[in-house]
């Protein structure tokens, strides 16, 4: 998470729209291609409503879609960025954007760069902007990391920003100013009406979903060999998520700041500005390198719960970080725990070392940390192994489901738990079904688009 700002941004131009033909594909389908090849180019600021046909698509630089304007991306679409003026999409407040694919169709925001030189930060990567709260305050409203100027936040719980399903975001990150990245998906002060369901960010060079505030919710997330942060928290925000993976690529983690499963704050400052900060998840499955031949340093923590904030994780597994399967970083956090305004439950929980631990003016030890866990239904193992997940350390066939006999396949808890969760009678992600299948992508330098 970076949150260094600053001032310049590039001059851009506006949109236009050249003339389109219907054409057929492969697959018998009849849809929308451009005659000119110049006009897939989607750049500069679009103020008014557009609809980008099945295709290939390229984004110009910085895109800005404003107040009123919505714009859709169908099924099978593949929108690579320029190579030369790297590409972010920016969906303001009062805008949509909706990418409504398929397991079959999978929408794929992707590198320009041809097959064997794809990296990370190839593009910028998405970022929504919402009105709904945040705890910063709203004159002015905050502005959203990553350089681009732009604010978010307000006051309307159920905002909407459009619909992201089944979507991939590869090789996102680029530092638009230095020590200022975007993430792979970011929502600032996301609402509740947007629909964030089976996504992939894969080979990100910083976070790979951010959330600044908001309530948004979300089910099928995965996370797969971004450099930072997998899945991280900030200022008020208080949406749930169910069914969430993440898998950590060894040799690759940011040099500059460690590289979690989990990283969430209430604020920068460990104030107990509200909103808390306090996701809601359950059933995530969060993978480490597992001391992997060629591991780098500053892969960190599976969870980094820390500076005032609340959080609620059941049902989940967490396994093969250096360290810290479950971590407390500051007082105020600590003592929300012990209050039970905060839940760690009926976790598996497995790290190289110090599967638990706290800072040391936390009001908690390691120790008991552990004792409290494993009360609420938690089960700590020595090995990773124990745990018997098929498959599930990095590759590019990586497998998340229990084997026969997994400690995973039972042992779970909703109650007391938001009717936004489906109750399931495993823990993490997967029970003996791969939701993934058909649509993610394990290996993009390889894709052929």
């Amino acid at each position: 998470m970076k949150k260094i700002f600053f001032g310049t941004l590039m001059l851009i131009s506006l949109f236009s729209v050249t003339s389109c033909v219907k054409v057929n594909f492969d697959d018998g389908g009849t849809t929308v291609a451009p005659v000119d090849p110049t006009s897939n180019i989607i750049t500069g600021v679009i103020s008014s409503s557009k609809f980008y046909a099945k295709g290939k698509w390229i984004l110009k630089g910085y895109v800005y879609i404003t107040n009123g304007a919505t714009i859709t991306f169908e099924a099978g679409c593949v929108v690579q960025s320029d190579v030369t003026e790297k590409g972010a999409l920016i969906i303001e407040r009062g805008a949509k954007l909706i990418a409504s694919g398929t397991a079959a169709l999978p929408i794929v925001f992707t590198s320009g760069k041809a097959i064997g030189a794809r990296t990370p930060g190839d593009w910028g990567g998405i970022i929504l902007l919402g009105k709904a709260p945040t705890n910063r305050p709203l004159d002015p409203a905050p502005t959203i990391e990553g350089g681009v100027g732009r604010q978010y936040g307000g006051t309307d719980p159920l905002d909407e920003s459009g619909i992201l399903r089944y979507v991939r975001i590869e090789y996102a990150g680029i530092a638009a100013e230095p020590g200022s990245e975007i993430n792979g998906l970011t929502c600032g002060g996301v609402g509740s009406g947007t629909i964030l369901e089976n996504i992939q960010v894969s080979f990100g060079n910083d976070d790979a979903y951010e959330f600044f505030g908001g309530t948004v919710n979300a089910k099928n997330l995965v996370a797969f060999a971004t450099a930072d942060d997998d899945f991280d928290f900030d200022f008020g925000y208080t949406g749930k998520i169910q069914f969430g993976v993440s898998c950590r690529k060894p040799d690759f983690v940011d040099a500059g700041d460690a590289g979690n499963g989990i990283e969430c704050d209430n604020d920068a400052a460990s104030t107990l500005a509200t909103p808390r900060t306090k996701p809601q998840l359950s059933n995530f499955t969060i993978i480490g390198p597992n001391n992997a031949t060629g591991t780098a340093l500053n892969h960190n923590y599976s969870n980094r719960w820390r500076r005032s904030t609340q959080f609620i994780i059941r049902n989940s597994i967490l396994m093969g970080h250096p360290d810290a399967g479950f971590s407390l970083r500051d007082a105020a956090t600590c003592a929300d725990y012990l209050a039970n305004l905060s839940e760690f439950k009926n976790n598996l929980v497995h790290a190289n070392s110090n599967p638990y631990f706290s800072e040391t003016v936390a009001s908690i030890t390691a120790a008991q940390m552990q004792t409290k866990a494993e009360s609420e239904g938690c089960i700590t193992y020595a090995d990773a192994a124990t745990i018997q997940l098929t498959s599930p350390f990095y590759s590019t066939a990586p497998n998340f489901l229990p084997a026969t006999g997994s400690p995973a396949l039972s042992g779970t808890s909703f109650t007391g738990m938001n009717s936004f969760f489906v109750s399931t009678t495993y823990r993490g992600a997967f029970g003996t079904t791969n939701w993934t299948s058909g649509w993610c992508n394990w290996d993009p330098q390889n894709a052929v688009y």
